[in-house]
C-alpha cells in the first residue's frame, strides 16, 4: 500500500502539538505583517457585519414610529431617515465584502507562499538524505508528505485562520450588541450557549474517529489503485484480477461505511444547533413582545436582537469546525517538520575534481546496510587510471554494493576508500559525483524526449554531441526510425519503447557525460547477443583512457578486461585477468564453466 494507517497520510491528532505549533509559527512569522493585516481586516470585516442588523432594526423602528404617528394623524413615515438609514447600511455591506475579500486575498497569499517555501525545502532535503533513507520508506509515504500534508496544511491555514479571529470577534460582538440592545435578553441568550457548546463538543468527539478511519481507509483506497494501474501486468499474467478486485471491494467498503458515519454525526450538528437556535429564538420572540408591549424595547430593536440571537450559535458551530481544521493542519505540520527534521548526509569535503586521473584505491573496505549485518567485510583493491576492471560473483557477494561506496551512495563502516591518494570524503559531493557516470540493469528515463534524456548526462551537450553518444551506443538507428526521431517523446510509463531500447539509451546518456570513471553494472543484460557485442565494442572505445567498473553476470563479457575481482561473501577470493583466473581452476574458472554447462 501506498499508505497506512498512521503514515503521512493519516489525519490526526499532532503528537507534538506545542513543538509543532511553535516551527508552524516560525514558518509563517515571515509573513507576520501580512497576518497581521488581515486579521484587522476580517476583524473590520465582522464588525461591519455585526453592527448592520442593529441599524437595519433602527429602519424597521422608524417605519413603525411613522405608521403609527400616521394613523394618529400626528406625522408620517419620514423617508428621508429611511433613505439614510439604508444608504449607511449598504456601505456597511459593501466595506465588509470588500474587507472580507482583501483579508481572503492576503490569507491565500500567505498559505501559497508557505507550502511553496515548505514544497522547495522538502525537494532539497529530497537530495540531501542518505541513500539508506529510501531503503526503508515507503515511496508512498514520502509522496503524500510532498502532496497531501501540504495541501492539507496550505488549505487549512487559509481557512482556519481568519476564520479563528472572525468567529470569536463575532461571538463577542454579537453579544456586546445584544447588550446595547437588553441586558436581560443577552443574558437569557447567553445561557444557550453552554447548552450549544456541550453539543458541539459530543458531536466532535464521537465523530472525529470517523473522520480519522474515512481518511485511513481513502488511503487503502488509494493504494489497491495505484498496485493494480502500476502493476497491471503482473495482475493480468497471474490471472489475479478476482484477487485484486476483492481487496478493492474490502477497502471501498471499510471507507464507505467510515464516511457514512463521519459524515452523518457531522451533519447531525447543524439540524441539532437549528434547533436549539430556534428554541431561543421563540423564547426571544416572547419575552421581546412583552418588552415591547410595556414600552421596554421598540419594535425594531426586538427585530435586531432576534436575528443577533439566530447568529449567535454559529461561531460556536465554526469554532468547533475550526478546531478540527487546526488540529489535521497541526498533524500535517507534524509530519512535514519531521521528514524535514531527518538526518542529512555529512559532507565536509572541500577539494575539487578539476585535476583527478582516475587512480582508486579500497583500504579495508567495512560495510552493511544493517549494522549488525557486514556484506562487505575486509575488501582490498587498487585499480590504476584508465584500467578496465570486472567485479564478479554470485548474487549477494556484494559486487553492486561496492561501485556504491564509491559512488559514497553509503557511508563506510569501516575502512577507506582512496581517489588520487585522498579518501574520498575529503571531496566536495557535487564536485566528486562528477567523476562517475553509472548505467544500472534497472534503466530510468523520465517522461520527455529522447533528446532531453541524453542531455541528462551533460545539459550543456550540444545536439551533435548527443547524436555522436547514441551512435557510439548503436541507439542512432533505432531512434531515427521512430517517427520524431531523437524528438520523440517517452511517455510517463516509458513503455513505449522496448527494454533493450532505454538501456541503449541509458549507456548513451552516460557516454554524454565523459565522466573520468565509468560504472556499468550488467549494463548489457538487456540486450540481444548481437547488440551485445556492439555494444562491448563501442564501450571498449568509450572506456580508452577512462578507469571502469564492469559488473557482469555472463562473464563472457568481460574476458578482455585488464583486472578481474572475483567477489564471494564481500570479500576478494580470486583476482587476475581471465586466462590467469582460469589456469587457476578456483571460485572463478567454477562460475565461468557452470554457464557453459547450462548452456550445453
Amino acid at each position: 500500500m501506498a499508505r497506512r494507517m498512521g503514515g503521512p497520510g493519516a489525519v490526526e491528532k499532532a503528537r507534538d502539538f506545542k513543538g509543532t505549533l511553535k516551527k508552524f509559527l516560525k514558518v509563517i512569522s515571515e509573513y507576520k505583517i501580512l497576518l497581521i493585516i488581515a486579521f484587522l481586516f476580517a476583524i473590520g470585516s465582522t464588525i461591519f457585519a455585526i453592527v448592520s442588523p442593529k441599524i437595519l432594526g433602527n429602519a424597521t423602528t422608524e417605519i413603525y414610529n411613522g405608521l403609527i404617528a400616521k394613523i394618529n394623524g400626528t406625522g408620517s413615515i419620514d423617508f428621508n431617515a429611511i433613505k439614510t438609514i439604508l444608504i449607511c447600511l449598504a456601505v456597511l455591506y459593501i466595506v465588509s465584502a470588500i474587507f472580507n475579500y482583501i483579508q481572503n486575498l492576503i490569507m491565500t497569499h500567505v498559505s501559497q507562499r508557505a507550502s511553496y517555501k515548505l514544497r522547495k525545502e522538502i525537494s532539497h532535503k529530497l537530495h540531501r538524505l542518505p541513500m539508506s533513507y529510501f531503503d526503508h520508506q515507503n515511496t508512498g509515504d514520502i509522496m503524500s508528505v510532498i502532496t497531501n500534508d501540504i495541501d492539507t496544511l496550505q488549505l487549512n491555514l487559509n481557512q482556519s485562520a481568519t476564520q479563528l479571529v472572525s468567529s470569536i470577534v463575532t461571538l463577542i460582538g454579537i453579544f456586546i450588541m445584544m447588550c446595547t440592545i437588553s441586558v436581560p435578553l443577552a443574558i437569557i441568550t447567553a445561557l444557550v450557549l453552554p447548552v450549544a457548546s456541550l453539543i458541539v463538543m459530543l458531536i466532535v468527539k464521537k465523530s472525529q474517529k470517523h473522520f480519522f478511519n474515512q481518511q485511513n481507509y481513502l488511503g487503502y483506497v488509494d493504494g489497491e489503485v495505484e498496485e493494480m494501474i502500476s502493476g497491471h501486468t503482473v495482475i493480468k499474467a497471474f490471472n489475479a484480477e478476482e484477487k485484486s478486485m476483492k481487496n478493492f471491494d474490502r477497502d471501498n467498503e471499510l471507507l464507505c461505511t467510515a464516511s457514512y458515519k463521519a459524515q452523518f454525526l457531522s451533519g447531525l450538528m447543524h439540524p441539532i444547533m437549528n434547533f436549539v437556535a430556534n428554541l431561543n429564538y421563540t423564547i426571544i420572540a416572547i419575552i421581546g413582545a412583552i418588552f415591547a408591549i410595556n414600552g421596554k424595547i421598540t419594535i425594531g430593536n426586538i427585530q435586531s436582537f432576534i436575528q443577533y440571537s439566530r447568529n449567535f450559535t454559529n461561531p460556536i458551530a465554526q469554532l468547533a469546525q475550526i478546531s478540527s481544521l487546526i488540529q489535521s493542519m497541526m498533524a500535517a505540520s507534524e509530519r512535514v517538520f519531521n521528514f524535514l527534521s531527518l538526518e542529512e548526509y555529512i559532507d565536509e569535503g572541500t577539494k575539487d575534481c578539476n585535476n583527478v586521473k582516475g587512480n582508486i584505491e579500497f583500504k579495508h573496505v567495512r560495510f552493511g546496510y544493517n549494522k549488525d549485518k557486514m556484506i562487505i567485510k575486509d575488501f582490498n583493491a587498487s585499480i590504476k587510471s584508465g584500467q578496465k576492471i570486472a567485479i564478479v560473483g554470485p548474487t549477494g557477494a556484494g559486487k553492486t554494493t561496492i561501485v556504491k561506496l564509491l559512488m559514497r551512495f553509503y557511508e563506510l563502516n569501516g575502512g577507506e576508500i582512496l581517489l588520487d591518494g585522498l579518501n574520498i570524503k575529503d571531496y566536495k559531493r557535487e564536485y566528486y559525483e562528477t567523476v562517475f557516470a553509472m548505467v544500472l540493469q534497472d534503466t530510468w528515463l523520465f517522461n520527455g524526449t529522447i533528446l532531453d534524456n541524453l542531455r541528462y548526462g551533460n545539459l550543456n551537450a550540444s545536439d551533435k554531441e548527443i547524436i555522436d553518444a547514441a551512435k557510439t551506443a548503436n541507439a542512432d538507428f533505432f531512434i531515427r526510425t521512430l517517427p520524431e526521431g531523437y524528438n520523440s517523446l517517452i511517455n510517463e510509463e516509458t513503455n513505449n519503447i522496448s527494454g533493450g531500447q532505454k538501456q541503449l539509451l541509458t549507456i548513451a546518456r552516460a557516454i554524454v557525460k565523459n565522466p573520468k570513471v565509468l560504472i556499468l553494472d550488467e549494463a548489457t543484460s538487456n540486450v540481444d547477443t548481437r547488440t551485445e557485442e556492439l555494444i562491448g565494442k563501442a564501450m571498449d572505445k568509450v572506456m580508452e583512457g577512462r578507469t571502469s567498473f564492469i559488473i557482469a553476470h555472463r562473464l563472457s563479457t568481460i574476458k578482455n578486461a585488464d583486472l578481474i575481482l572475483v567477489m564471494d561473501e564481500g570479500d576478494i577470493v580470486e583476482i587476475g585477468r581471465h586466462e590467469e583466473l582460469l589456469e587457476k581452476n578456483g571460485f572463478y574458472a567454477k562460475i565461468y564453466n557452470s554457464q557453459f554447462e547450462k548452456v550445453s
